[in-house]
């Protein structure tokens, strides 16, 4: 589901977008810049290193249209925020060395490439590019040293002008920047997408409590009503069969009678579930170890599909107050439909990791067939299912017991690639 997020999230092509746009306003900016210079130190329109900065601008706004029909024709966004992001410090690494190598004050640029690339994807790329980064500015100005190269504007070889210690005490500095910001950014845009992660799930999960506490009263009293009536005539059918001979036809039709009574009750017991949870039985519990227990429950149920691979990444230490007997449901329901999802081979991965602010991220990730785009706003819905046989209280009744406890639920799907849900639930402070 990783490479699912760049893929296909539209979080992830607007921010390539506005990457796109903002590399055609700094080569506008790069023109101007030249040109209020060059008039006003009176330079001719084809001085060096004018020329070569127009020809870098022009590149790049080339390039950006190239990347806009990539964006919207092609689906590897993933590839393409890459291979921007690395012709990116290819230019940047042309502008330094048209603008005096050693000398040049437009270093900084690295930086600017490094920051914006944790922003869109995160640590892991921001430190790819702070390595690519280095190893550029490193190479040239090793090159120029060492007169592999000859400077851009005929001055003389670093050789002559630098020291050699100065020269590597430069790289090991410009290197070290990189990585710094590198690590710097990564870890901000990490927080950055948690926390905006939790403020979505957090207005989304208010709008559908808002939602459902209109019904609350509602469908308590009509549980209420129906059950009594269920009870007298479950009751009322048991007293017959005694009257009737086993196995007549009379005796299998009360069974049946007596079998959909008894699913009716099971439907109110859902719904009185649904609309008053009871939270009496919570206790503080290890949630790691409740979740290997479950998994390993639901292992062992005869129904499932065994060409699914179940993969756990648990922090261990990790303490929540719930009662069990919610916890294992919500889990439950959630990996049951998950791998009713799966037709086939598939994959299902569970994580659970601290967040800021005391909370706990519990995330369930499958590789089945997704939600589709018409059922997105209504699976918590009550009453809502898109299976045969479903009463639409699971996911419903899953959403009030995780609210009963303060905590909040939410998913992303993609069709035909998976589907992933993440509970935030309060964490137990660990006692010292």
């Amino acid at each position: 589901m990783k490479n699912h997020y760049f893929q296909d999230n539209p979080d992830f092509s607007l921010q390539i977008k506005w990457v796109v746009l903002s590399r055609v306003v700094f080569a506008i900016l790069l023109i101007v810049a030249c040109l209020i210079f060059s008039s006003g130190e009176k330079f001719s329109f084809f001085a060096q290193p004018f020329l070569s900065l127009y020809n870098i601008a022009a590149f790049i706004l080339l390039i950006s249209i190239v990347y806009l029909i990539w964006l919207n024709k092609f689906k590897k966004h993933l590839i393409l925020a890459y291979a921007q992001i690395i012709i990116d410090t290819i230019l940047v690494t042309a502008i330094i060395f048209v603008t005096g190598s050693y000398d040049s004050i437009f270093t900084f640029l690295y930086l600017v490439v490094i920051i914006y690339t944790a922003m869109i994807l995160f640590q892991e790329g921001s430190l790819i590019i702070a390595a690519i980064s280095s190893i550029q500015y490193g190479t040239l100005i090793e090159m120029e040293y060492y007169k592999v190269i000859t400077p851009f504007l005929g001055q003389f070889y670093l050789s002559t002008t630098v020291d050699e210690s100065h020269i590597i005490y430069r790289i090991i500095i410009v290197t070290i920047a990189c990585f710094s910001v590198a690590i710097l950014s990564g870890i901000l845009a990490f927080q950055l997408k948690g926390a905006k992660q939790e403020l979505k799930i957090t207005q989304e999960h208010l709008k559908r409590v808002e939602k459902m506490a209109a019904m609350d009263e509602m469908i308590s009293g009509i549980a209420h009503e129906i059950k009594n009536p269920l009870a007298s005539l479950s009751g009322s059918i048991q007293f017959l069969r005694e009257d009737t001979i086993p196995g007549s036809s009379e005796d299998k039709l009360m069974q049946i009678i007596l079998r959909e009574t008894n699913r009716l009750k099971n439907i109110v017991d859902d719904i009185q579930l649904f609309a008053k949870p009871r939270a009496d039985n919570a206790i503080e519990m290890k949630i790691a170890d409740a979740i290997e227990e479950t998994v390993e429950l639901f292992l062992n149920d005869p129904e499932r599909n065994k060409q699914i691979n179940f993969i756990m990444n648990l922090d261990k230490d990790i303490r929540v107050f719930i009662d069990p007997t919610h916890f294992t449901q919500i889990l439950w329901n959630l990996l049951k439909n998950a791998t009713q999802s799966i037709k086939g081979p598939g994959e299902i991965k569970i994580y659970l990791r601290p967040s800021r602010n005391n909370r706990v991220h519990l995330t369930i990730v499958d590789t089945g067939s997704g939600i589709n785009q018409k059922d997105l706003t209504h699976i918590f819905d009550p009453f809502y299912t898109t299976k045969p046989e479903g009463t639409g209280l699971g996911l419903a009744i899953i959403h009030r017991l995780i609210d009963t406890y303060n905590g909040m639920i939410d998913f992303e799907s993609t069709p035909g690639k998976g589907t992933i849900f993440t509970i935030l639930l309060n964490s137990v402070p660990h006692k010292r």
